[in-house]
């Protein structure tokens, strides 16, 4: 067995050494990294609300109502009233029957997905699904099959070869289920790309193939959609999917997580998700501020367009700067440089000129597929944002790489003799099976996605980059640079 130190010394040598930056203050556009101000660009603090006063309020008056913890699992006594008003709350947000609290996204992901599937069951899953759901179906033991990424073809071919058509484990609403049955499990949005899956596709496949259907809407909640509802209300599917999974400490502003469905189904959840049963409650100030998040964006889903717009800025800023960035409206915008110390590098560079966008590399991505995973907030301006992009070009020119190098991620492959490749891998285990399908071993690309959380903006400037120019011009349709996205008013104003 090697020792710890020769696996650190690897992990150095192939440029996959991690190590925790300090970030001080609170989250914001603009913060304090281990001392020196930058730019922020890698948060999933999408709508800026975990620094907004009503947010920090009502997690300040939770904590002397109810205390800091709840003491105590859901099942025993750990459910308060502030769970049950925003159990409330979020099922009327997703149109669904009932809802419950988990205390983080990766236990929600891993309690439905071993609720729904067990041993004899069939698990699909997209192969950029988060970590918490790759390691979901790993621990419910049923046999796992990975299709390619958004490829709805592939999913179908595999529907019709793998599981025995039915509901498996949990049965139809009020049935037991026998087992042998299919479940789909997908993102809505991929936390290291900022697509959206077809979910229209897929709910279409489940019908057909007799299938449950999970969605995990981690990072779409709150940043997608006109009224910030996610991709399956944006898609038209509100009541189609069997289990929406969504989380509190994104565009929610907080932490925790939680699982929407029908009366029946939040009850079975509440019986047999091993990960709320034998977790302690999620704390009452992260619920309540999660509360109050939730009514903001209801409120006011101005800052959801916001954030859309600054994605729109941001892209096309990038674009100009020669990097190749597709329009669009996604808030996740990878820039894939490919190799790991190079993207390092690159990372280390922004950081020293003024910004921080996070180098994401294996096992987070697959291999040779490094890249800067760049975050938009709605409360960055379009002037940070045009600069950012000055700065970003301008650190890979300097650590010699071309921006036109640094493109998005690839379309997901066609289909080619899937078929051979599922005869050439009959007899192996289940999930190496999965994997080998993809052209990857059972430890090749299993996505998860690193949360960094930042902060606050400063009073002073946090640019620093010599070769940039001192003003960048505004192009069409962009807001003006010196507008201010003002968080207390919640309006845009003209700086002074």
């Amino acid at each position: 067995m090697r020792t710890i130190e020769e696996q650190l010394a690897e992990l150095e040598e192939q440029g996959l050494g991690r190590r925790l930056r300090m970030v001080s203050g609170p989250q914001g556009a603009r913060v304090l990294l281990d001392g020196k101000p930058v730019l922020l660009l890698c948060s999933n603090n999408y709508l800026g609300l975990a620094d907004h006063p009503r947010v920090r309020a009502a997690a300040a008056d939770a904590a002397m109502r109810w205390g800091v913890g709840a003491g105590a699992s859901r099942l025993v006594s750990g459910t308060m009233t502030i769970h049950r008003r925003l159990e409330e709350r979020l099922a009327a947000f997703h149109g669904s029957e009932g809802c419950v609290l988990f205390g983080s996204g990766y236990l929600a992901n891993m309690g439905v997905i071993g609720a729904l599937a067990g041993q004899g069951d069939t698990v699909f899953s997209d192969e950029r699904n988060h970590a918490s759901i790759i390691d979901g179906c790993r621990l419910s033991r049923a046999e796992v099959v990975v299709y390619r990424h958004c490829d709805v073809e592939h999913l179908r071919w595999l529907l019709d070869h793998h599981g025995a058509r039915g509901w498996g484990r949990a049965g139809r609403a009020g049935d037991p289920g026998e087992g042998g049955g299919r479940l789909i499990v997908t993102d809505s949005m991929f936390s290291m790309d900022g697509d959206v899956a077809p979910l229209e596709e897929i709910v279409e496949l489940a019908n057909e193939f007799g299938a449950r259907l999970v969605v995990d809407e981690a990072h779409a909640v709150g940043a997608f959609g006109s009224d910030g509802r996610g991709a399956v209300a944006q898609a038209g599917l509100t009541g189609e999917v069997d289990v929406v999974v969504g989380t509190l400490g994104k565009a929610l502003a907080s932490y925790g997580a939680y699982a929407c469905a029908d009366r029946e189904m939040i009850r079975f959840l509440i019986n047999t998700a091993r990960s709320l049963i034998f977790s302690t409650a999620p704390p009452p100030p992260a619920v309540a501020g999660a509360l109050a998040a939730l009514e903001l964006l209801q409120e006011r889903p101005h800052r959801v367009r916001r954030l859309a717009s600054n994605a729109r800025v941001l892209r096309r800023a990038l674009a100009t700067e020669g990097f190749p960035v597709p329009e669009g409206e996604s808030h996740i915008v990878a820039l894939i440089v490919g190799e790991e110390h190079g993207a390092m590098s690159l990372c280390q560079e922004a950081i020293e000129r003024g910004v921080f966008a996070q180098a994401i590399r294996p096992p987070a991505v697959p291999a040779g597929t490094a890249r800067l995973r760049l975050t938009v907030m709605a409360s960055h301006t379009a002037a940070e944002l045009n600069r950012a992009a000055v700065v970003l070009a301008n650190a890979a020119r300097r650590v010699g790489l071309d921006p036109a190098s640094i493109g998005p991620p690839l379309p997901p492959p066609s289909p080619s003799s899937v078929e051979q490749e599922l005869v050439a891998m009959a007899g192996a285990e289940p999930e190496v099976r999965a994997f080998a399908a993809l052209g990857a071993g059972p430890e090749g690309s299993m996505p998860f996605d690193l949360e960094r959380e930042p902060e606050r903006p400063l009073s002073r400037p946090f640019f620093f980059d010599e070769e940039a120019p001192q003003a960048v011009p505004v192009q069409q349709g962009q807001e003006s640079p010196v507008a201010v996205f003002d968080l207390e008013r919640e309006t845009s104003v003209r700086a002074a």
